[in-house]
Parts: structure tokens; C-alpha cells; sequence
């Protein structure tokens, strides 16, 4: 070969890669601007409303199956591409009014309580539409007609690159200029701006706030709507699609500073070409990468990336009251010997079946008493319990299958694991507040279940991990419920001494007023840490049980939908309340377990049911008898009387 040639050839493989570097960086363009429409529309809900909206991944689901379903019927009509923008705005807009009958059918009624139970209460709606998807569209996956005149590709140095694409990269900086305008150019957006840095100022200066928060439910979820509709001619429109772009949202979301929408555009440009180019130089760890980079981005700048630093201090529960130290009266004592007597009875009376189930309640219900821990207690919210749940399981079902250790050792491990997990990501955990320390967690979760996914050679990836199974004295199902009956039993009764003991109050101190508590000498920081390494490692020792218990583990009990079950049953039994958790426990599983027979659309109903509970009983079950008890007058009658009885 001549030289000419040499040079010839070099050029060519250099242009090459460059060309195949330009198409990558135009995919994560293309990919950057889906999620800042997305993203966009729940930061601004978050900014007016302050919830934490789980129902957005239901909108932009939503917007696709409206896409799918108008846009053909308007090509029918005529086939061009402004029928087919019109099919998808059709849809934005439908999706947009479903979120403002969301939220004068539901959020309206529960404004004015912790704002926790609203998050709970998206959640219900999340699970309704998803079995309602299911039945209006059918369980098979549905793709879009492809666009008029974008429906091949252009020519990019050599590579061929949808034509597709490059209209999606233009939509995102035209949906942020036309964002820009709203906001500094109309009433509502200076409003919506105004709510986003102090919405009890905007509501002592007379703004209509229900008027507000109907169109910013409105603006936000007509924008996933539109992320959705958008996504057809490429993604097909599938019932799962909700929660695999929630997290992203999330992420964008706190990335860029919750309520900066063009923080949230910075932040979608930085992620999507994070996962273009990761995917080249980091194949392994291409899940982990994403929540790395929020890790990072909270540990060093707390309010996001275009965030103010207030706006980190946003609540996301009232501080006041949310645990009730109330000592048991004999009502109470009464009601914990009948539930003591069930447990211990449950097999003699119950199937193999039930029996199964029990240790299952038994294992959440420590799962989420401790995360009550961390809640009522010490005012920590935590979205990403289940990444502790899942290192307990881990350590003890790798222990015994691995290692060939038996399971007295491998249940001993299972809290040390989880507990050593904890204190690793609570040291930066507690450093924040509000929003973003829950979405820390909710990063750090999503690490752990990205390894377990990944790291096939150790976890088996996927397919998890088979024949974790108990000691032979404990093989038989009986003798292992109670052996998870005695193990939960002192737990609780442990965390539950740690609530009424010094180091609680301490932990209320600090939840209640930071300030105060440090300016009295209590190191707040510390104790945090403590606590969150103490629920951790509860909450791994349920995780153990729940391995024996199964005799497999897999990813998903780390996952986010694990996590935002152990918050349903600290919510659904009453955050304000000690013994709360437990019973959440019991009636979550027990309700989902007892419709899951019934129909196939057990979501649903299972949906309906916690809707209908946030809102008759905002407090939570237990917390709803426990206000109805002092509404009827119940705890003065027993003080007076108590007040009657000689010493």
C-alpha cells in the first residue's frame, strides 16, 4: 500500500469516528429533549403544589396510548404532518385534563394534610390507571403510525440518522421557549414563578391558589401527555412504561433544582449524553451512571444544578406532631394480647398458604416500622428503604448459597450488611433536607439495584438467586413463621424501646428544630446518622427473613416499586402513630393478596382503596382512631377516670 493510501485510509477511519461520534451525541440530543418535556411538566407541579407527583409517569403513559389511538384516526383523514401534530397535541390535552380532574376530584380535598398522604394518595392513582390501561388497550404493546415526511433518515457523514430524531432535538428547545414566554409573559406564569419560591406569600396577596394549582396540574401533566404522544412513532406505547420514566423524571427533576424549568432542561442534556456516551465507555454500569450523577450532584450543590438553596428546605411532611409518644392505655393493651393470641394461633387454624403469607406481613411489617423510624421520628423521609430490605436478602441468600453457610449465621449477616450499607449512604444522607435528602435515597436505591442487576457473575443478574433456603429444624412452615414471629417481635419491641428512650427525643428535637436542637448541644448530624444506620439495619434483618422465606431473591426487592410499597404501609397504618406501620403492613399485603384471586384488575381496586382511605382517613388507619377516639371524648373519660382510681 503507498503512502497516499495510508494517509487516505487513516483519514477515512478517523472521519468515521467522528461521524459515529456526531450521531451519538444527536441521539442523546434527541433523548435530552424527550426528558425535559417530560421533566419540565413535573417540576412545575412540584414548584406550585409541592407534591411529589408518582402519577406523572401515569400521564406521560397516558399521552402515549392517546397518541396511538388519535393520531391514526386524523391521518386517516388527511396524511400529513400537521394532522399528525395535531393528533399528538390532541393528546397533550387530553392527558392535561385528566390531570385537573385529578386534582379537583382528589388533591383538592387534601391539601391541608401532610403532604406525604398526597404522595400516597398519587400513588392509588398510579395503580387505577394502570389495571384501567390494561383493560381499555389490552396487555400487547402498541407502536404508533410514523410521522408524515419524517419517516426516513438523513445522511450525517456517512450514517444514516432518523429524520424522526432531529425533529424530536427541536421540540425541546421550542417547548422551553415556549415555557420562557408563559412564564415571564402571561399572569399565570409570573404566578406559577411567584408559587415556586413562596406560595404562602402568593396566597396571603389574595391569589386564587386553587385556580393556581388547577393549571399548573393542568400545564404539568398536558406536558407528559406530550412527552408520551411524541414518543410513538418510535416506542411503543406499553403498560408498563410509567415507572421505567419516573425515575428518570425524578432525576432530571432534582438534577436541575426542583422548580427551575431550565434547570431541569440542563439537566435532561446532561443525562441523555451521559447515557449516549456511557453506553460506549461504561457498558457495565450504564444504570448506575445516571443516579451517580444526581448522588453527586446533591451531595455537592444540595438545591440541584439551577435551584435556589430555600428551595431545598421544601417539607415534605409537617414537622409538627408527626409521632405520638402516648403510652398504651388498657384499650390498647387489650388490643395488642388479641393480636399476640392471633399470631400465635394463626397456625394452628390456618393453611399452608395463610401461614406463608403471615411471614411475608411479618417481614414488611418490620420493613415498615422501620421506616417509620426514620419518618415519624426523625423526620428523614427515605423513597429508597427497599435498597436495605434487598442487601439483607442478598447478604444472607449469597451467604448460603455461595459460601455454603447455614442460615443462623447468614440471618446475623443480613443486619450487619444492611446496617454497614446505611451508615455508608446516610453519612451523606443527612447532610440534606426536605426533597432531596428523600431523593438521595431514592439515587443510592437505585446504585444497589443497578449492582444487583449488573454484577451477573455474583447476583445472577435478573434471574437472582434460587435455593436460599432455611436450616433443617427451620424447614417446616410452621416452625419457620415462628421463628419470624419471635425474630420480628424483638426488633420491634427493640426499635420501639429506641422510640421512647432518650436518643427518640433526641431524634424528635432534631426533627422539630434543628436549630434548637443544636444550639442545646445535640449533634444533630450524628444522631441522624445513627438512626438511619439503625433502620437500615432492621430493615435488612427483614430482608434476610423474607429470603428464607421466599428461597429466592432478585432484583426486585430493590427496586423503586419495593420502596414505594414499604412508604404505602408506613402511610396507609399512620405516620403520626408508633404501632401504625404494623398495621399498614398487615392491611396492604393483606388487601393486595386477597384481591389478586379475585381479578385480574386487583390494581385497580387496590388503587380505589387507598384513595378512598387518604381520604377518610388522612392520618392513616391508625391515625384516623386515634383522632375519631379523642373527637369522642374517649381519652379525657379514661384520664378522669383514671383520676378517680385510689393510688
Amino acid at each position: 500500500m503507498t503512502a497516499k493510501r495510508i494517509v487516505a485510509a487513516k483519514r477515512d477511519h478517523h472521519l468515521s469516528d467522528l461521524s459515529f461520534l456526531l450521531v451519538q451525541a444527536l441521539n442523546g440530543l434527541a433523548s435530552a429533549s424527550s426528558l425535559f418535556i417530560i421533566a419540565a411538566g413535573l417540576t412545575i407541579v412540584f414548584g406550585v403544589t409541592r407534591i411529589v407527583n408518582f402519577a406523572h409517569g401515569s400521564f406521560y403513559m397516558l399521552g402515549a396510548y392517546f397518541g396511538v389511538t388519535l393520531i391514526p384516526r386524523l391521518l386517516d383523514v388527511s396524511s400529513s404532518f400537521p394532522m399528525f401534530l395535531a393528533g399528538v397535541l390532541a393528546a397533550a390535552l387530553g392527558v392535561g385534563l385528566i390531570g385537573v380532574a385529578m386534582e379537583l376530584v382528589l388533591l383538592r380535598r387534601i391539601y391541608k394534610v401532610p403532604e406525604l398522604f398526597q404522595l400516597l394518595a398519587t400513588f392509588g392513582v398510579v395503580l387505577a390507571v394502570q389495571d384501567l390501561v390494561l383493560k381499555i388497550w389490552g396487555p400487547l404493546d402498541i407502536l404508533g403510525p410514523r410521522a408524515p415526511g419524517l419517516r426516513g433518515a438523513v445522511d450525517i457523514l456517512g450514517h444514516r440518522f432518523p429524520s424522526y430524531e432531529l425533529f424530536l432535538i427541536a421540540m425541546g428547545p421550542l417547548v422551553l421557549g415556549a415555557l420562557w414566554l408563559l412564564m415571564h409573559k402571561t399572569r399565570f406564569g409570573v404566578l406559577v414563578r411567584a408559587a415556586t419560591q413562596d406560595r404562602e406569600m402568593v396566597g396571603a396577596l389574595g391569589v386564587n391558589q386553587a385556580l393556581l394549582f388547577t393549571g399548573a396540574l393542568f400545564l404539568g401533566a398536558a406536558l407528559a401527555g406530550l412527552g408520551g404522544a411524541l414518543q410513538t412513532p418510535k416506542l411503543a406505547a406499553n403498560p408498563h412504561m410509567d415507572i421505567s420514566v419516573i425515575a428518570e423524571a425524578f432525576v432530571v427533576t432534582v438534577v436541575g433544582g426542583m422548580g427551575s424549568v431550565p434547570g431541569a432542561f440542563l439537566a435532561a442534556l446532561l443525562i441523555a449524553e451521559l447515557q449516549a456516551f456511557g453506553i460506549l465507555i461504561f457498558p457495565k454500569i450504564t444504570l448506575v451512571l445516571v443516579f451517580l450523577l444526581m448522588a453527586l450532584v446533591l451531595v455537592v450543590r444540595p438545591w440541584g444544578l439551577m435551584g435556589r438553596p430555600e428551595a431545598g428546605q421544601a417539607r415534605v411532611v409537617l414537622p409538627e406532631g408527626i409521632v405520638r409518644l402516648q403510652r398504651f392505655g388498657r384499650a390498647e393493651h387489650v388490643a395488642v394480647a388479641a393480636a399476640g393470641v392471633i399470631l400465635l394461633a394463626l397456625p394452628l387454624v390456618g393453611d399452608a398458604y395463610a401461614i406463608k403469607v403471615a411471614i411475608e406481613v411479618l417481614a414488611f411489617a418490620l420493613a415498615a416500622f422501620s421506616l417509620n423510624f426514620l419518618i415519624g421520628v426523625g423526620g428523614i423521609v427515605s423513597f429508597g428503604h427497599a435498597a436495605y430490605f434487598g442487601l439483607g436478602a442478598y447478604a444472607a441468600g449469597l451467604m448460603v448459597t455461595r459460601l455454603g453457610l447455614p442460615m443462623e449465621p447468614a440471618l446475623i449477616a443480613a443486619p450487619v450488611i444492611a446496617g454497614l450499607g446505611a451508615a455508608l449512604f446516610g453519612f451523606f444522607v443527612v447532610r440534606l433536607t426536605g426533597i432531596y435528602l428523600a431523593m438521595l435515597t431514592l439515587a443510592f436505591a437505585q446504585i444497589v439495584y443497578a449492582v444487583a442487576f449488573q454484577w451477573v457473575e455474583v447476583t445472577g443478574g435478573d434471574n437472582g438467586v434460587v435455593g436460599v433456603w432455611p436450616s433443617r429444624w427451620a424447614g417446616g412452615r410452621t416452625t419457620y413463621y415462628y421463628l419470624a414471629l419471635v425474630v420480628v417481635a424483638a426488633a420491634v419491641v427493640l426499635l420501639r424501646r429506641g422510640i421512647y428512650a432518650p436518643f427518640g427525643y433526641t431524634l424528635r428535637a432534631a426533627r422539630d428544630s434543628a436549630v434548637r436542637a443544636d444550639a442545646i448541644g445535640i449533634d444533630v448530624r450524628t444522631h441522624r446518622w445513627l438512626a438511619f444506620t439503625i433502620a437500615g439495619a432492621a430493615a435488612g434483618l427483614a430482608g434476610g427473613l423474607f429470603a428464607f422465606s421466599k428461597g429466592s431473591i432478585d432484583p426486585t426487592l430493590i427496586s423503586i416499586p419495593m420502596s414505594v410499597d414499604f412508604l404505602v404501609m408506613t402511610l396507609l397504618g399512620g405516620v403520626q402513630t408508633v404501632v401504625g406501620p404494623l398495621v399498614g403492613a398487615a392491611a396492604f399485603h393483606s388487601i393486595r393478596d386477597l384481591l389478586m384471586p379475585l381479578t385480574d384488575y386487583w390494581r385497580l381496586l387496590l388503587g380505589l382503596a387507598i384513595i378512598a382511605i387518604v381520604l377518610a382517613f388522612p392520618r392513616g388507619i391508625v391515625g384516623g382512631a386515634l383522632l375519631l377516639r379523642s373527637r369522642l371524648g374517649w381519652d379525657d373519660a379514661v384520664a378522669r377516670a383514671r383520676a378517680r382510681t385510689p393510688a
